[in-house]
């Protein structure tokens, strides 16, 4: 499996040079024209998770590869990427153009009300991908024009600029699926959903055959929650219409499609990381999810 590719690989792979301010603090920002991070004539992105976060507006025919699921796309596409899930997207058509920004979390998060992995967008689970038509495409193209003029500034809060830029962006993509309540909580229930949803993410992406999920039960969620099992289950039933055991499932079967899919580990180093304590438990798991062995999926 890939491993993480951090800021450093980033320029150093794109560019070979590093941003002289790389270092002077976690909320780094920088924005591009897709057409200027050509590499051996290609801009064919590799599979694999990053450590920083990623707004891509592109054009054409392409490809693109988002945990165990792809998605072609004819057209223009605002694609947000977040550090907890690998991505990779191709050129079909040879035709491209747009634009894309990187960024730490805590460049959004330094000024804002709220954590940017609670965004629909952002979240486990949530909406990466928005078509746009060409007036959509005019719009997005000149915010993403704006921090490129204003990047090469002098300009003392040009940060601050920037932050406003990426804001906006967000936002418009907001406006285009249902409304919802971002940063609250209505009660208390919620408040325990979302925490709970957060520890379970936390011990994703399994990214080495030597690590391994640990908390596999309501049980240990509530015990890491300091709540009763009992609480924690009617808790996320009433807000999300599921039971804690499906959350837990759902994000199991995910992760271990994309080790299947994207790593070259054996079915019984895959079954480990996940917790199982035999391949046959796994086996019998992914099957009742899936109703495909891991063998199965993996060859397909």
């Amino acid at each position: 499996m890939q491993k993480t590719e951090t800021l450093q690989e980033f320029y150093q792979q794109k560019f070979n040079w590093l941003p002289e301010n790389l270092q002077q603090g976690i909320g780094h920002f920088n924005v591009f024209r897709l057409e200027d991070c050509i590499v051996d004539g290609s801009l064919t992105v590799k599979y694999s998770r990053r450590d920083f976060y990623k707004v891509s507006l592109v054009r054409g025919h392409n490809l693109f590869h988002y945990a165990d699921k792809t998605v072609e796309i004819k057209g223009t596409a605002l694609m947000f990427f977040n550090p907890t899930v690998p991505y990779s997207w191709e050129s079909l058509s040879g035709e491209y153009g747009g634009y894309f920004c990187i960024f730490k979390e805590s460049f959004f998060t330094e000024q804002s009300r709220g954590n940017i992995h609670e965004l629909p967008m952002m979240a486990p689970g949530g909406r990466p991908t928005y078509i746009l038509n060409k007036t959509q495409d005019k719009e997005i193209s000149q915010l993403f024009k704006k921090m490129l003029a204003e990047i090469n500034s002098d300009y003392l809060y040009k940060y601050d600029l920037l932050r406003n830029y990426l804001t906006e962006i967000i936002h418009y993509a907001l406006k285009m699926q249902p409304s919802e309540t971002l940063y609250q909580h209505a009660d208390a229930k919620s408040r325990i959903t979302a925490v709970f949803t957060d520890l379970l993410e936390r011990q994703f992406p399994i990214e080495s055959p030597a690590q391994r999920f640990v908390l596999r039960s309501a049980n240990d969620f509530a015990k890491q929650l300091l709540v009763h099992v009992n609480h924690l289950n009617r808790a996320i039933r009433e807000t999300t219409g599921k039971t804690t055991t499906t959350h837990i499932s759902e994000r199991l079967t995910s992760e271990a499609k994309a080790l299947l899919k994207h790593t070259n580990w054996n079915i019984s180093e895959i079954s480990y990381a996940l917790g199982f304590e035999e391949p046959a438990h796994f086996n019998n798991f992914f099957k009742k999810q899936t109703s495909v062995t891991p063998g199965s999926f993996r060859i397909v």
